[in-house]
């Protein structure tokens, strides 16, 4: 179970999502939970980028936090030096994440397959098939919200 201080980040970034219009706020703030190390990470505190989005094109109005990532790639973790998008607010970091998410659609099926779930469980396990490269990170994102969705609400 989570602390006192991490139930706020968790609450933190379900306003934040809700802020942002996203389809599914709650599991959207447990996904940034995982993903910033439930408020921790360098890039969460020093860039409020939730999902560790990297710098692109679609994000170019935003400026750059150079950072190493550890990325689960052939079979093995390793670090690498990646550019990320630094955002003025959490919210700003959820609405560039639905964005992307539209705008690769086509490119990537289950971002299609998540923007049109009927439940935000059914949104989680399509968008972490493609997001993140991480092969248990949807299982660790519904075990999340199933550990908390009283305090969710």
């Amino acid at each position: 179970m989570a602390t006192p201080a991490q139930i706020a980040v968790l609450l933190h970034l379900r306003d934040a999502a809700k802020a942002s219009d996203h389809i599914w706020p709650s599991y959207a703030a447990c996904e940034g939970v995982l993903e910033s190390a439930w408020g921790t990470s360098q890039l969460y505190l020093r860039a409020n980028n939730v999902f560790g989005q990297k710098q692109s094109t679609a994000t170019s109005e935003f400026p750059t936090l150079a950072l190493r990532t550890r990325e689960y790639i052939e079979g093995e973790w390793q670090w690498r030096p990646a550019n990320w998008v630094h955002f003025p607010t959490l919210a700003e970091s959820f609405t560039a994440r639905m964005q992307l998410l539209k705008d690769d659609a086509a490119k990537y099926p289950n971002y299609a397959a998540a923007l049109e779930a009927e439940t935000g469980a059914d949104f989680i396990t399509w968008v972490s098939k493609t997001w993140s490269t991480d092969p248990n990170r949807g299982k660790l994102v519904l075990e999340i919200y199933d550990a908390h969705r009283g305090e969710l609400g």
